[in-house]
């Protein structure tokens, strides 16, 4: 039903002048996650928080975790039809984002009517970057809007940038590289080449779409009047100079509620971390949509049983497009006494255990974010999009991590798996600096940090 509430029973509030934050998120778990953190954070601070997503979204965010729907967190959910059928499958971006662009304006719009009706009238809208329509909904409204970025600071600059590598002649106005060399978008950010263009990895769409798609990004962020973002000023400092009203509010995290996860969490994994060695456990997890081939999985497990220490492997059972993936024959039985594999983790909590000494990572933003929080070095493998930036970062910027090399057929091998998480181990230097950078982000969300500051400075504004 449109607009329904999954709980509603919230006091209105009878302030004319109350702030009421309606959260709108794309209905991907990489979006909906941190917009739940952020959600969190805000009604932490006694404001009325409203977060819209789609029908089919919330299901499968209540069956993986039911508690979500409860009102200690002080956060309302309201659902909208994505346009799709109950038999369309939500796989495809494209056709996904297409329906929801065409359907969720006219809903949003009876949301914010309904939400006035009710005496809980909306003040400010804070939106996905994708939803640029939310700019003109809000304008129309008179409301007050603020983009939140989900994603790294490097790649907010690259999307920043995209006119002036335009006017500079690095790219052409598709998107296509012009010139060889590196780019430096930000003093503290590492140097891009042209394979760090997050619209080459493009999946099944065409480059040329995907670089339109994030210049309407590029031009929604700049109309924005803030822009809140996931990581903290300390964290790379000059990259706020791109955007005046830039407000990083991170790391946002879930401690211990519900953190928006499609699938349920196993959480079997942390009584078994209880029984390993402090800082010997390999956690490997690929986020909500990285896909591999069937020997890519085979190889990637054969390299951990080859590095011969513990390992905790998130292995999702749509890991491989189109199947269900396999391990090699008589892998459980060989590993058992050291391996662990669930179909999802309480990821942050997993994180934070003692025993575990490194993280095997997508280089999903919101994975680093957890990673870096929790102090843990890295093994970057990207898969998508963002992801490769975001891997030049851990790496050559911010230098906690080190990141696996394919081979000339595109495959990462078992010999490659084990002789980096063997440097890795062995390397002292690396984590340090992820023992300076957990120091960092936790300072800067404890009270009077740079992001605690950020977030109760945006809320005065939004009191305006």
């Amino acid at each position: 039903m449109e607009g329904q509430l999954s709980h509603s029973n919230l006091e209105s509030s009878d302030q004319e002048n109350a702030i009421h934050m309606l959260l709108v998120s794309y209905p991907s778990q990489g979006h909906i996650a941190p917009f739940i953190k952020l959600a969190y954070q805000i009604a932490g601070r006694g404001i009325m928080v409203t977060l819209v997503t789609t029908e089919n979204a919330h299901a499968r965010l209540m069956t993986a975790e039911p508690e979500l729907d409860n009102e200690q967190y002080k956060v309302r959910l309201i659902t909208v039809p994505d346009g799709l059928s109950e038999d369309d499958t939500r796989n495809d971006e494209g056709k996904l984002a297409e329906s929801i662009s065409k359907v969720m304006p006219g809903h949003l719009k009876e949301v914010l009517k309904k939400a006035n009706l009710e005496g809980n009238k909306v003040t400010c809208v804070i939106a996905d970057p994708i939803f640029g329509w939310a700019l003109e909904i809000a304008e129309t409204l008179k409301l007050k809007l603020a983009i939140f970025w989900p994603s790294a600071p490097g790649v907010l600059a690259l999307i920043l940038n995209i006119p002036k590598l335009i006017e500079d002649g690095i790219i052409d106005t598709k998107g296509s590289p012009k010139m060889n060399g590196k780019v430096q978008l930000s003093p503290d950010l590492p140097p891009l080449t042209s394979a760090d263009f997050l619209w080459n990895y493009s999946g099944h769409h065409s480059t040329q779409t995907m670089f339109q798609y994030f210049l309407g990004i590029q031009h929604t962020i700049k109309s924005s009047g803030w822009v809140l973002c996931n990581w903290f000023h300390e964290l790379n400092p000059l990259v706020s100079n791109l955007v005046p009203n830039t407000f990083p509010v991170g790391p946002l995290l879930a401690d211990g509620k519900p953190s928006g996860n499609f699938w349920p969490e196993d959480s079997t994994c942390l009584s078994w971390l209880n029984k390993q060695p402090a800082g010997s456990v390999i956690y490997v997890a690929f986020g909500s949509s990285s896909l591999f081939s069937q020997h890519q999985v085979d190889e990637l497990a054969l390299g951990l049983e080859l590095v011969g220490r513990p390992f905790l492997w998130v292995k999702r059972s749509d890991l491989i497009n189109g199947g269900s993936s396999k391990c090699p024959d008589g892998y459980e039985e060989r590993v058992g006494d050291h391996g662990k594999i669930v179909q999802w983790a309480p990821q942050e909590k997993v994180l934070a255990h003692p025993s575990i000494a490194c993280f095997l990572t997508h280089c999903g933003w919101n994975s680093t974010m957890d990673g870096i929080s929790m102090g843990v070095p890295f093994l970057c493998w990207p898969y998508f999009a963002d992801q490769f930036y975001n891997r030049s970062c851990i790496c050559n910027g911010y230098k906690v991590g080190l990141c696996v090399s394919p081979d000339e057929y595109g495959i990462v091998t078992r010999q490659e798996i084990r002789r980096k998480l063997d440097s890795l181990f062995a390397d002292d230097g690396i984590r340090a600096n992820a023992l300076k950078l957990k120091e960092m982000a936790q300072q800067s969300i404890s009270e009077g940090g740079s992001s605690a500051r950020n977030l109760e400075n945006f809320i005065e504004q939004m009191k305006q």
